[in-house]
């Protein structure tokens, strides 16, 4: 196949009230993706819930959407994560260790407190209790699971308000896929070099362990 007849393969910011998928759902108020993003034959690897947002990768590459989703493969996706309440240590362990979910235990996750989230606002805005303080957390699971992190954040107290996927790290040890550059609603075609990534992936074999830690922060929605 050559780099011209290549399927497209594209990064979209999706907003809140969105449904991952290109068809509405009969008597739902929420949206579609065929609403914003006019490229044909693409398709989500993964999915994001009508009520989250961010960064969601579609393509028309059938073997890259099942590499993407494969769980053996356990990419590590990073969640930004707004909270009713103010996370404890030991609420933040019980995350990080995995939590029983509807009789099966999660896999370990990374947990910890977010100070600066740069997001901008929520459209509609989220509904907040003056009389109850609200907080930002980072969560990155190997896992996709039915509403897997409002689940974990209601377990241990921690009702989510907002929850934002900033980032899939495609193992390789370069930088994960972000949401850099992308505003709300807005979608871009993969670069030549993430292309060049997600085309070595399909060549591999499962990773042993995990992809890099990485803590650069990016401001979706600007260059």
């Amino acid at each position: 196949m050559t780099a011209a007849a290549r399927p497209a393969t594209l990064l979209f910011h999706k907003p809140y009230g969105v449904l991952s998928q290109f068809s509405r759902e009969p008597g739902s108020a929420w949206g579609c993706l065929a609403d914003w993003i006019e490229q044909r034959d693409v398709y989500p690897a993964g999915r994001l819930d009508a009520d989250s947002e961010g960064l969601l990768l579609l393509t028309g590459d059938g073997r890259l959407q099942h590499r993407l989703t494969d769980p053996r493969w356990g990419h590590w996706r990073t969640y930004w994560v707004q909270v009713e309440g103010e996370p404890s240590e030991t609420s933040l362990n019980d995350l990080r260790r995995g939590l029983d979910i509807q009789g099966r235990r999660t896999l370990p996750a990374r947990a910890g407190i977010l100070l600066d989230p740069v997001l901008g606002e929520r459209q509609p805005p989220i509904r907040q209790r003056r009389s109850i303080p609200t907080a930002w957390l980072e969560i990155q699971l190997r896992e996709g699971r039915n509403r897997q992190v409002r689940r974990m954040t209601a377990a241990v107290g921690l009702p989510t308000l907002r929850l934002v996927r900033v980032a899939i790290d495609l193992m390789d040890g370069a930088h994960p896929l972000t949401l850099e550059g992308l505003a709300a609603g807005q979608w871009r075609f993969v670069s030549r070099a993430e292309g060049q990534r997600l085309e070595a992936l399909m060549a591999g074999e499962p990773p042993k362990g995990s992809g890099p830690e990485t803590r650069r922060r990016f401001r979706p929605g600007r260059r």
